[in-house]
């Protein structure tokens, strides 16, 4: 992607995205909360025009890919994301990530997406989303998740193969699939890109995952790397305890509890981290998922531009040894999540 010399846009350091021809910032926009609520995975109402000056002052600020879903406020976010990007010079433009293979229930929005895998189904959504997404094709085409439709994965993978062929997508990938589904998939074609959840809470992804990524030359991008929140630095038990019904947030263990006190306490260990390189709790956990070799770029969402401040500085961050050496130990005593502690020392 070419910038031009005139641009306003800060430049921020690049890496392979896998074995595509598209070099990626470390840290990326996730547009799941901007979808919006009113559907059953939603974050609660959202200010549209909150969300496209965050989209916005993300790109300003070099950030040069968004990941989006046809899912996110069923349509909702992919439109909103068509609308920051109206006005973007095609040099500036980020690349558009997004995702098929959940389909929902106009009549309904509170009932949950089936997830299909049917060739025509998925043929009808990579329309709408370009429709949406209003450009002519989709950078990375992902598979929200594995079929329930009793479409076998190797069909489901040859439609996103297919439609890298006939132009319709750049290139195409797998989320929430795990190493088995992977080595299936790989059989069939290679699979350009893994979406995983990954985070300090959350890192079963580095135990098998992570390590078949690597080897496979898939690149990696990982979602909730701040876990909804949790890694910010400025969630509390008491915003917990405050989360309106409608945001799913309410419903899980990472939320309340016991696993939300540990969760607060491994938070707290990361402020002499950042207060080390004088930047904020969530770049270093941002920074601390992309310790792993494995690992391509980060998704991390905004509501508002001065949420993308508070984590951008991932995007430049690098952790050192001892670092990691105390995240790992703040782990272990803290007892939050699961999954290994520390990245591979290399």
């Amino acid at each position: 992607m070419a910038h031009s010399a005139h641009s306003s846009q800060a430049t921020l350091p690049t890496v392979p995205l896998g074995r595509t021809d598209m070099r990626i910032t470390r840290a990326g926009f996730g547009a799941w909360a901007i979808g919006g609520g009113g559907w059953s995975f939603g974050w609660g109402d959202q200010d549209d025009r909150a969300s496209v000056a965050a989209i916005r002052h993300a790109v300003e600020r070099g950030v040069n890919w968004i990941d989006t879903a046809a899912v996110y406020g069923l349509g909702h976010s992919e439109a909103v994301v068509a609308r920051a990007l109206r006005d973007v010079p095609r040099a500036d433009r980020p690349y558009v990530f997004t995702k098929c293979g959940l389909v929902w229930d106009e009549a309904d929005r509170q009932v949950p997406p089936r997830r299909v895998g049917a060739t025509a189904s998925i043929r009808r959504e990579v329309e709408a989303s370009l429709r949406r997404l209003e450009v002519d094709r989709i950078d990375l085409y992902q598979m929200h998740w594995p079929a329930e439709d009793g479409t076998p994965l190797e069909e489901y993978w040859q439609t996103l193969l297919d439609l890298k062929k006939e132009g319709k997508v750049r290139a195409v990938g797998l989320s929430n699939h795990d190493v088995d589904q992977l080595r299936l998939a790989e059989l069939v074609g290679h699979v350009d890109t893994l979406q995983p959840p990954f985070s300090a809470i959350h890192r079963d992804a580095g135990e098998r995952i992570l390590p078949w990524c690597e080897a496979h030359h898939t690149g990696v991008i990982v979602y909730s790397p701040m876990q909804s929140g949790l890694l910010t630095g400025g969630f509390t038990a008491e915003r917990a305890a405050k989360l309106s019904a409608d945001d799913w947030r309410s419903r899980v263990p990472d939320f309340t509890g016991e696993g939300l006190r540990r969760n607060l306490a491994l938070a707290d260990a990361l402020k002499p981290i950042a207060a080390r390189h004088d930047t904020t709790v969530a770049a270093v956990a941002v920074a601390w998922t992309l310790a792993w070799p494995a690992v391509s770029g980060a998704i991390v969402g905004a509501r508002a531009p001065e949420q993308v401040d508070g984590w951008i500085a991932a995007a430049t961050l690098t952790l050192t040894a001892s670092d990691l050496d105390d995240i790992a130990a703040a782990i272990e005593r803290t007892g939050a999540g699961s999954g290994p502690a520390r990245p591979p020392r290399r």
